[in-house]
């Protein structure tokens, strides 16, 4: 019996090692590529919500956006009830807003905590305000 056992050792590795090459390496490499995919995916998702970062961000009734407004540019925020004239889209065809006057209906402000080495005990930061507004213009009829 010993005797059998030497000899289908070699077998048994060989075979083993076969099958880790045919079911773990790919299995391996596709949970590698998956994770890369997914990571891509969410950095993709990070940049695209980034592009309003440090802005204050015009948002019309239904939920679109007007206009962007770097922080760093202002030196007051816009209270409610107060009227902006925002350049808007444009006119025509490709401009949905048209320049024109707004009325601030109400603001709210983003934070985040900050996590830099020298801030303050739970210090956060203003990331983001967004200001609904209506427009004071009558819409063009073209």
């Amino acid at each position: 019996m010993l005797e059998y056992l030497i000899h289908i050792s070699p077998l048994g590795t060989f075979l083993a090692t076969l099958a880790w090459f045919l079911i773990g390496l790919p299995t391996m490499v596709a949970a590698y590529y998956q994770s890369w995919k997914a990571r891509q995916e969410a950095r993709v998702a990070r940049e695209a919500a980034l592009h309003s970062m440090d802005c204050l961000e015009f948002v019309s009734g239904d939920g679109h956006c007007v206009n962007l407004v770097p922080l760093d540019t202002l030196y007051a925020l816009p209270k409610p009830g107060d009227v902006v004239m925002l350049p808007g889209h444009g006119m025509g065809q490709e401009g949905e807003f048209a320049p024109a006057a707004y009325l601030v209906e109400k603001i709210e402000h983003i934070y985040t905590p900050v996590d830099a080495k020298k801030s303050r005990p739970h210090e956060a930061r203003l990331t983001k305000a967004v200001a609904q507004v209506t427009s004071l213009n009558p819409a063009l009829v073209v």
